[in-house]
């Protein structure tokens, strides 16, 4: 088999050159960081339940019309997505105070917000990933005004979409990070979304207990990450319901 090209590596994800032009082919990690990676672990299994979970979710973003990269999944851990130019934005939409909302804020996590809030992050890790406001996105050029009124767009659908899915199975959603890409036909571009959606980019609440079922099991040492992944996938169809976690948490040194 021939060795393919690696484009990118990041903290939970490596892209690599697909099939056929225009294409990328994304495979799922089993890392888990926090803290601007300044936690680390590996999650045995975690990936597969990302690549599961990712395809879940944006497969049925693309049936009710929200457009995605996602193509399909090649094999467990892998998926084939189009390429896209990435906006260096990360897009939170907000429903339930938590997270750095309430550190910014002061308001007590938990609080159901008055409206579902759009919120945007530079992509910069050597930065944090600062919070920026429209007036900074169009002065320096990463997007222009229409398109921050279609990322919003966009953004608002997917909630509606996530949130609904989630209530089905008893889960209520917190908050989510999406990032948004642009994709380019002849003379024409649209933006759609990209990168992923899994519990590593969602804040997961079981409805009745309040138990976490997203990373923040991680981030706060409250339990098997893997336990938390498996049972959001478990309740979503996507595994078996008498399927066992896929793995136990190993500390990097």
């Amino acid at each position: 088999m021939a060795r393919r090209k690696k484009i990118y590596e990041g903290k939970a994800k490596i892209l690599y050159e697909g099939p056929e032009p225009g294409t990328i082919v994304q495979y799922f990690k089993d890392d888990a960081t926090a803290f601007n990676a300044e936690k680390r672990d590996v999650v045995e299994g975690k990936g597969v339940l990302n690549n599961r979970l990712c395809e879940y979710f944006m497969s049925g973003l693309n049936n009710i019309g929200v457009p995605t990269h996602f193509i399909k999944r090649i094999n467990m851990r892998e998926q084939l997505v189009r390429a896209v130019e990435i906006i260096p934005l990360e897009v939170v939409v907000r429903n339930v105070a938590a997270g750095s909302i309430s550190k910014r804020l002061g308001i007590e996590e938990g609080t159901a917000l008055p409206r579902p809030i759009v919120e945007f992050y530079y992509k910069d890790d050597a930065l944090g990933d600062p919070l920026v406001t429209e007036e900074h996105i169009i002065a320096f050029g990463w997007a222009a005004q229409q398109d921050m009124d279609d990322m919003v767009a966009l953004a608002l659908r997917v909630n509606d979409f996530m949130s609904g899915l989630m209530m089905g199975v008893g889960i209520k959603l917190v908050d989510f990070k999406i990032e948004i890409g642009r994709v380019w036909e002849g003379d024409y571009m649209r933006l759609v979304v990209a990168d992923e959606i899994s519990p590593d980019s969602c804040r997961l609440w079981d409805i009745e207990t309040g138990q976490k079922l997203d990373k923040d099991v991680f981030r706060r040492d409250l339990g098997s990450l893997a336990d938390a992944y498996t049972e959001v996938a478990r309740r979503l169809g996507v595994l078996p319901q008498n399927a066992p976690p896929l793995g136990k948490p190993t500390l990097i040194n």
